[in-house]
Formats: structure tokens, sequence, C-alpha cells
């Protein structure tokens, strides 16, 4: 990092803890808030964004090659004038990075003169252009628009340590995306009774990366296409390198016509949680006491300090008050079978967890009650409680899918048919990949800041996405236009800066 950015982010650190210093109680006698006589005037050469982080995103764009990628392999558009493919892609994803919750949000960005300099625009598409855009898509050029991000995503790999390479985890889930629309082409009924569509979601849990998006009519069940994209997944992620593939889904992933195919290759294991028929059960129920062991979850980390009292649980008091039915965990077991699905070839591995519970009914205890839960797999190696630990930790996903829903906005149907829809959800859901390949690109230099950048870059990984724009793109900037370079001038200062300019410099160079 250059010396004078590093000493000016010192500077800046350095004045704002001697502001919020708890022991400097100087002019505590009156309120904190004493600005008075304020006026506002508009300036005549500067110019000024309040998303300055907009153009290390744009950086690493460029430096991935998207631009150019999109436009040689997407042609949508008969002549370009003035927009080419990537100008309508990117100003949709950079949409979401800058706050924006809606197509219409564009035209906030369309009509700020120094936006389009900071990212050297003439103009950007207004919002009834980018809908027109997402029109024009069919399911091939969504496919080809993968492809075009598996790409720039093998990029961002190929500069990993040998270590992330290991295993890859792909997990499978549907979410619903509810429309107050009616005239919305291949919108149904979904199965709780909302008007919408059911888009299947591929990620890859290691790095929180959409892989794949595939939309639905509302009313199609969660495994429908699912077989498809894992098999595309799978290339992708061998190709690029993996030494192993797991990959996971719920009882609706289950789909045992394509087990023996995908067993058949050494390099991928699968654990998918599996429907408690009433065979399974009788099977479970059959095995001898002996087989079955205590499942031991995750033990919390011994407190070094004195534990807080945990405050009164009003939820618990409400439902006993009212006699409410309460299933209580006594405890849980583990054991295994061999099990070969109706559709399949081989015996597969079926891990079974058998929950003990109580129900209770206010004050009383009614009965004890049983419950079974089955995971099939090819991990043969594994022990029973890890397959069980594996496969609850695809419920991680439903971060994602919260993320994807309430902070990105990908998951909305803005548009009028089902593949528009789609093709908005795609471009839309590259502003959080764009946020996962900005922390995997971070360099993690050898010597001893080699750990600390190490935790840096997962804590950017993990990072919420409002919580990453705040942090790195909604930084007002002066935007200063030389004769040959483009300035952004920071005008405020916050703890990650150091972070911001690390990328930068990689970026650079």
């Amino acid at each position: 990092m250059n010396a004078s950015i590093n000493q000016k982010l010192a500077n800046r650190k350095r004045s704002i803890e001697q502001r919020i210093d708890r022991f400097d109680l100087r002019g505590c006698d009156q309120p904190m808030l004493t600005a008075s006589n304020i006026h506002y005037e508009i300036a005549q050469r500067a110019r000024g964004i309040d998303v300055g982080g907009i153009g290390a995103i744009h950086a690493l764009v460029r430096r991935l090659g998207l631009v150019d990628a999109i436009n040689d392999r997407l042609h949508l558009l008969k002549l370009h004038l003035p927009y080419h493919e990537s100008d309508h892609v990117l100003a949709i994803a950079y949409n979401a990075l800058c706050g924006g919750t809606c197509l219409q949000d564009l035209e906030l960005r369309r009509q700020d003169e120094a936006f389009l300099n900071a990212l050297g625009a003439r103009r950007i598409p207004d919002p009834t252009t980018a809908g027109d855009f997402c029109r024009r898509f069919n399911p091939l050029h969504i496919q080809l628009l993968f492809e075009t991000f598996d790409g720039a995503r093998r990029k961002v790999w190929a500069r990993q340590p040998a270590a992330f390479f290991t295993e890859a985890v792909v997990d499978l889930d549907g979410t619903i995306v509810a429309t107050d629309g009616e005239c919305k082409q291949g919108m149904d009924l979904s199965y709780d009774g909302r008007w919408g569509y059911h888009p299947l979601i591929v990620s890859l849990a290691n790095t929180g990366e959409v892989l794949r998006i595939v939309n639905r009519s509302g009313n199609r069940p969660s495994h429908e296409g699912a077989a498809e994209q894992v098999d595309q997944v799978l290339r992708l992620c061998l190709n690029a390198g993996f030494q192993r593939v797991v990959v996971r889904g719920d009882t609706d992933f289950s789909q045992t016509e394509h087990l023996d195919r995908w067993n058949q290759d050494e390099r991928v294991r699968f654990v998918f949680g599996y429907d408690a028929s009433k065979n399974l059960r009788g099977l479970a129920d059959s095995l001898p006491e002996r087989v079955w062991r205590p499942l031991v979850r995750r033990q919390r980390p011994t407190l070094k300090t004195q534990p807080r009292r945990r405050p009164e649980n009003v939820k618990a008091a409400v439902v006993s008050a009212r006699e409410f039915e309460n299933p209580r965990l006594q405890s849980e077991d583990v054991a295994e079978f061999n099990y070969r699905p109706t559709k399949c070839r081989t015996a597969y591995r079926m891990v079974v967890l058998r929950k003990n519970l109580t129900k209770e009914k206010g004050e009383r205890r009614l009965f004890d009650d049983v419950r079974y839960f089955f995971y099939i797999t090819n991990d043969w190696a594994s022990e029973p409680e890890e397959i069980v630990v594996q496969a609850n930790r695809r419920c991680n996903q439903e971060n994602l899918l919260a993320q994807l829903h309430g902070c990105v906005r990908a998951l909305r149907a803005p548009v009028d048919n089902l593949e528009s829809n789609w093709a908005y959800m795609v471009m839309t859901a590259l502003a959080w990949n764009l946020k996962a390949w900005w922390a995997l690109m971070l360099p993690e230099t050898p010597g001893r800041w080699r750990q600390r950048h190490h935790d840096e870059k997962r804590w950017v990984l993990g990072l919420e996405f409002k919580t990453f724009v705040n942090a790195f793109v909604r930084l007002p900037c002066q935007i200063i236009r030389t004769g040959r370079q483009l300035i952004y001038r920071l005008l405020s200062w916050n703890p990650h800066q150091r972070i911001l300019f690390r990328l930068l410099h990689v970026l650079r160079c």
C-alpha cells in the first residue's frame, strides 16, 4: 500500500478515536448535536457521489474480463445504439450494489452526473429499456450468461491457495418468489397458496456464491430440473480443480434415478435427506438398541467470564399458560443401515437420526414421541454423526436465500413473464457474486501479516450484503477527471478502508 495513503488512514483513525474517547468528557454539560445556522449551496465544479466503492467493483469487473466476455458471448441487440449487452447486465447488478431495490431505481443513477462520470459513462439504461432487455432473453441466452459468469468465477478461484480446492460443497434448495401481479406469464399458486414463481437456487457453500438460478412456475416441485443443474455444477467444480465435490439437499432432492450416475465418479459425494416412508420407519424400529449411538452436538465454548443470567423466556410462559402442545427434545440417537432405493442398482448408506420427544400441555406431560430423520449418502468413510452434521449445515443456505430476497433483491419478479424475470434474477444475483469475488481477490501476504489478512478475507466473505455495501461501497467520494486518470477522492473514513486499498493494489498490478 502507498505510504502516503497509509499515513492518511492512520491520521483519520486517530482523529475519530479522539472524538469517541469515553474518558474525554469535555463539553458533556451540553447536548452533543449543536449545529445551527445551516445553509445549503450548489457546487460549481466539484462533483461527488455517495457510492465511491463502485469504482473498486468496476475495476474488479474489468480485471476479470467480464465486460468483453458478456459482449462476446451474449448477442441480444441487433444494433448497439447506444448500449451493449454488458451495459445492461452491469447496470442491473450495480443498481443492487448501490442500494437500489427495484428497476425504477436505475433512474436515480441515470440522473446523477457524478455517478456517470465515475464509471466513465455518457449514460446508462433507463428502467423501461432495462425491462425490455430482460424480455429479450430465452433459456439459451441465460445459459450463455451462466457460462460467462463461470469464466470469471474460475479466474477468481485460480488465485486461491491449494487448500481451497480440497472440497467443494454444493447446496440445492427452492424458494418462493411471490408477486401481487395478475398478468405475469408463468406464475401459479405455490404449495402454500401464494401466487408467484418457484426458482431453484444452486450455491457453493464454501464461498456463498450463487452458481445457478432456475426460474420455474409457482406450482412446480422443488427438484424439477435440479439434476441437470447438478451435472453442470459438477463439471464446473471438477474442471476448476476441486479434488472432490459434495452435493447436499433436503428430501425433495433425493432423486434416486440419478444417484447411480453420480456415484460412478469417485470424486462426487452426496448427502440428501430422505422421506420417512413407512418401510424405512419399520427398518429403523427393527434395529437393535445396541446399534444406536447418542448424537453429541457441538458443545458451546467454555466462558472465561461470569455467565450472564438468561432473561425470562416469555414465549415458553405464554405456551404453558395457554396450554398449547409443546414438544421438547429429550435426546438424539443415530444409527445406520444399507438401503437400495427402487430406482437404484447400488445399495447406499442410510443414516437415521432418532429424536426422542416429550409432548407437554401446560404443566402436564402428555406422552413420549419418537421421530425419525433419514439421510442417504455414498460417503462410507465419515462417522454417522458427521453425516448428520453435514446435512444440517445445509440449513445455512437459508441465510443466503434471505440475503437474495431481502438485501440484494434478486428474487423479485418485476417484468412480465417467466423468462424475463429469470434473467432479472440472474443479473441481479451477480451483485452478490461480485461481493464474494471481491473478498476472494484479497491477497494473503506472506509473513507476519498473513494470518491477519486471512482473517480479514474470511470476514469479508461472510458479511451480509448490507454490511458489505455500507463498509466498501457507500463511501462519499469526490470524482476528479484529469487527462489520464479518473480519481476517486475519499471524503470520509471508516475502519475498513485499509482492506479496500489492499484490493485496489492487487487490481492495479
